[in-house]
């Protein structure tokens, strides 16, 4: 159970050391639905966005941005975010800082990789659920960004999932057009073309599904 656990969190690790993120990747990266590197902080964080990774790796002294200062920001980005420290120093005001930061684990350099993925699959039964149920037989996986109805896939556009992801983010806010706008097309759009949308992927899906509030905007039916 805990391995076809395992198979569904995406990993990220930030290191700048690159024997250390290759051993690492190699050592336990195949447990993963993914193990994506990041060379620095900053990188690091650019990449969290982008993926949204279900833990975090992180040596703690690296260029441009520390593993300490990127998980405040992480933080303050997902507060649930597991993230998990490596560092080659034991001082104590390292290590009361990872506190007051609000990491999860603290591993000291060298450290045996398999403790690492122990520890991590500690973690799993809490991070597991990726599979949330709709209304209408419908089921989002969240880590592959894959919708089913009754176990069988829907074909969906990258617009279209990132319009469903926006509305499982907000489970239980209303989502106004200016807001679809911005985060499917970054700029302005006709609302014409906004209908036109909206019309398509209810026909993929259900009207009964993606729910129309006249006059306020679009809700999920969970």
């Amino acid at each position: 159970m805990k391995n076809k656990i395992l198979k569904e969190l995406k990993v990220l690790l930030v290191e700048d050391e690159e024997n250390i993120a290759r051993l690492l990747k190699d050592a336990i990266g195949d447990n993963f639905h993914s193990f994506i590197v990041a060379c620095d902080g900053v990188e690091g964080r650019e990449l969290f966005i982008k993926i949204k990774p279900d833990i975090v790796i992180t040596d703690i002294n690296m260029p441009r941005l520390s593993g300490l200062d990127m998980a405040k920001e992480l933080k303050q980005i997902n507060s649930d975010i597991p993230i998990i420290i490596l560092s080659a120093f034991s001082e104590k005001e390292k290590l009361f800082g990872a506190i007051d930061v609000g990491v999860t684990k603290y591993f000291l350099k060298p450290f045996d990789p398999d403790e690492l993925l122990d520890y991590i699959n500690t973690l799993a039964p809490k991070l597991g659920n990726k599979h949330i149920e709709l209304s209408e037989g419908f089921v989002f996986n969240k880590t592959t960004n894959a919708l089913y109805k009754n176990d069988r896939f829907v074909a969906l556009t990258k617009n279209e999932i990132k319009f469903l992801s926006l509305l499982l983010e907000n489970m239980n806010t209303i989502i106004d057009d200016k807001t679809i706008k911005e985060n499917l097309w970054g700029n302005e759009v006709s609302d014409e073309r906004l209908r036109t949308f909206i019309r398509r992927i209810r026909a993929k899906t259900s009207k009964k599904l993606i729910v129309n509030v006249k006059g306020i905007g679009y809700k999920l039916e969970v």
